[in-house]
């Protein structure tokens, strides 16, 4: 990759060290590994790890149901079609395996941050125009990746220490829990058990729970999709389900194409927006490092990851689907499962594909009720914050320290709370406003050692006492 030695170390700090985590069929930790000391969660496939095809399709359908909601929100609200954001959904995560050699389990769904600028731009210009702008911004993505191959990445252990880190993954969990919540109409005034929204979304919960807690085997490899069944199945007997659309779809429905037009002013309108999305893409790679124990800033790197992205953008915006990004509702099922391999990610890429092409089977999808997918998410969200509370404690950040209290509080707050800023054209707020906030007050702030560090230069004190003292 042309870095220097010094890359090699890359997030010591910041992420738990690499360490491969043991697998089905391993033995244990290698007594060889400098690792070794180092506690290794005990995984069901690993990420290059091809599980059986009787396998493959239930863990490929579980990221496939946990994408679906989001990604066709984004072209309902923008007046794109639903079909055409998962056909663009599927090759694109299919080009970011290519493009990544098959080594980061990342799953690229309609991006939300673009959903403004996308309706803005259509009204003014028209939708192919903000075709054109999506496709400007993956290829923004390219020029940014270029340069990453050049500097390296070394910086990133000065600017993103654990202290930023842990707090922005537990921002991208909790950040849109609001919008869940309301998107089911959990927060209405008034609501009690009797509501059936309630019902569904708590029995949803509950049979994800207990999916996770007791199934064994095959089963307990596919939590999420035994929680979203049952879940389901509830809300069928409960009366909440519509097959209407079901009735009225064909069966085989190509997706309708829509190719871009270009221009600068539309152009200029949509490239802003790369700014917040490429932090989003960096925190979701720090998430996938911290659930796996990888180092993907480090294998593949952080340009092919951001080259992978941005491709599959321009490809969204040249066949008419909105921009891509990693998705965190994916990640939340790497955590849940244990179940890191490429391959599953992959299989939820293609079934993606097919379904965009099968109407009915997309139409079926869509008949899952909001509070089904509400009382998933409310767990994969969750997931998704605990890693960064485990993040936390593996690097030891010291929170007796007023500086990294202050820094954390700030993130959190920022993040949870959906602050929003304006910097002229560049509109930041969420995770994206809160972990520049993070960084800057990371950079300003007087250093303080972590425990960690304290540890080690008390040990080496005392080692160099008992070597003078053994001289003498």
């Amino acid at each position: 990759m042309g870095r220097s030695t010094e890359t090699a170390d890359i997030l010591t700090r910041s992420i738990p060290s690499p360490v491969r985590p043991v697998s089905n069929g391993s033995a244990g930790q290698n007594p060889s590994d400098p690792n070794a000391s180092l506690p290794a969660q005990r995984v069901v496939y690993d990420v290059d790890e091809r599980p059986p095809l009787t396998r493959l399709i239930p863990l490929g359908l579980q990221h496939l149901f946990a994408m679906f909601g989001a990604t066709v929100l984004v072209p309902i609200l923008t007046g794109l079609n639903t079909s055409v954001a998962l056909l663009t959904a599927g090759l694109g995560t299919l080009l970011f395996i290519l493009i990544t050699g098959g080594k980061v389990p990342a799953f690229l769904g309609s991006s939300f941050a673009f959903i403004a600028p996308i309706i803005a731009v259509s009204q003014t210009y028209g939708a192919p125009y903000a075709l054109g702008g999506a496709v400007a911004v993956g290829l923004l993505y390219a020029v940014v990746a270029g340069i990453i191959r050049l500097v390296g990445t070394s910086w990133i252990d000065r600017v993103l220490p654990p202290v930023v880190v842990g707090p922005i993954i537990m921002v991208i969990g909790l950040g849109l829990a609001g919008s869940v919540i309301g998107a089911a109409g959990l927060n209405q005034p008034g609501l009690s058990l009797k509501d059936v929204n309630v019902q569904i979304v708590l029995f949803t919960v509950a049979a994800t729970a207990a999916a996770t807690g007791f199934l064994r085997g095959f089963f307990g490899l596919i939590p999420i999709l035994v929680g979203l069944t049952s879940g389901y199945l509830f809300a069928l007997l409960r009366g909440a389900v519509d097959f209407t659309p079901v009735a009225e779809a064909s069966w085989l429905a190509w997706p309708q194409l829509q190719f871009p037009a270009f221009a600068w002013a539309p152009i200029a309108a949509m490239l802003p927006v790369s700014l917040v999305t490429l932090a989003e893409h960096l925190g979701h790679v720090l998430v996938l490092n911290s659930v796996t124990g990888r180092n993907f800033l480090k294998d593949p790197g952080l340009d092919r990851t951001i080259l992978g992205d941005g491709l599959a953008t321009s490809l969204a915006g040249l066949l008419g689907g909105p921009p891509n990004t990693t998705y965190g509702e994916n990640i939340g099922v790497l955590a849940m499962t244990r179940v890191y391999s490429v391959w599953a990610i992959g299989t939820a890429a293609v079934l993606a594909v097919a379904l965009s092409c099968i109407g009915k089977m997309g139409a079926l999808l869509q008949t899952v009720p909001s509070a089904v997918i509400t009382g998933m998410s409310i767990v994969l969200f969750g997931t998704i914050a605990a890693s960064g509370m485990r993040n936390l404690i593996e690097n030891q950040v010291d929170f007796g320290q007023r500086r990294n209290l202050v820094i954390s509080s700030v993130i959190l707050v920022l993040g949870i709370g959906g602050a929003k800023l304006s910097i002229g054209p560049v509109h930041l707020e969420g995770m994206a406003l809160a972990a520049l906030a993070g960084v800057l007050l990371n950079l300003i702030m007087p250093g303080e050692k972590t425990k960690a560090q304290v540890a080690s230069t008390m040990a080496g004190g005392l080692e160099a006492r008992a070597d003078g003292t053994t001289s003498a």
